[in-house]
């Protein structure tokens, strides 16, 4: 853990209870005198430093050390548009998408996304603050829903797609936004509604699944 977040953060004095008791000192056993960084997700950019002064029967107090702006995130932004998959499969990667630096993401639905996904920004978010807390990114990567690939494109028409195709993607490409099929890619209607866009491969042989593609993707823009 890199820091944890805490909404009086910045105060004084701190009094850790709960779950973050219980994280803190059962299982880190962090001991009176140890320093620790604490963020207000409301000011995320400054690092609260504080000490553990003391350690009741269920609760923790630390006081302020030191608050200092300390910004943590990716050198490059790349904002993901999504075509809807299951949500468990998009949940095994979202930390690593949020530790590789990736800004946003939309959620598309395509023609061949179940339309009984739903994204689920609550527990998509809750995912991203604990990520933040362990890599020690200082930004909230963003969310949002886009009815479908033509509104995608609309309001981002500098969208590169990844597909298959003979162009593969360079070391040294560089981009903004990216869009991303789900389960059996795109079909033919998208294919030539897209053919106007930038398209590109990975160079590999190997079929990629949705959120191998999305790690893929975001590891070689953003690395």
């Amino acid at each position: 853990m890199i820091y944890l977040f805490n909404e009086n953060a910045g105060k004084e004095a701190l009094e850790i209870k709960g779950e973050d008791f219980k994280y803190l000192i059962k299982v880190r056993r962090h001991a009176v005198g140890d320093a620790l960084g604490f963020r207000n997700k409301e000011d995320i950019k400054t690092l609260h430093r504080y000490r553990l002064r003391a350690i009741e029967p269920r609760s923790a107090i630390f006081e302020l050390l030191s608050s200092k702006l300390s910004e943590v995130k990716a050198k490059k932004e790349l904002h993901i548009g999504w075509c809807v998959i299951d949500n468990k499969s998009i949940e095994k990667v979202l930390a690593s998408l949020n530790e590789i630096g990736v800004q946003k993401i939309s959620f598309i639905y395509c023609e061949r996304s179940q339309k009984n996904f739903k994204p689920d920004f609550k527990r998509f978010s809750r995912i991203i603050e604990a990520s933040n807390q362990q890599c020690g990114r200082t930004e909230l990567m963003e969310f949002e829903n886009c009815k479908s690939i033509e509104n995608f494109i609309k309001l981002y028409p500098d969208t590169k797609v990844f597909d298959f195709t003979e162009k593969t993607l360079e070391c040294e490409s560089d981009f903004q936004t990216v869009l991303i099929g789900c389960e059996g890619g795109f079909t033919p209607s998208e294919k030539e509604f897209l053919k106007k866009q930038e398209v590109f491969r990975l160079d590999t042989q190997m079929v990629l699944r949705s959120e191998s593609a999305a790690v893929a993707v975001a590891s070689k823009i953003l690395l």
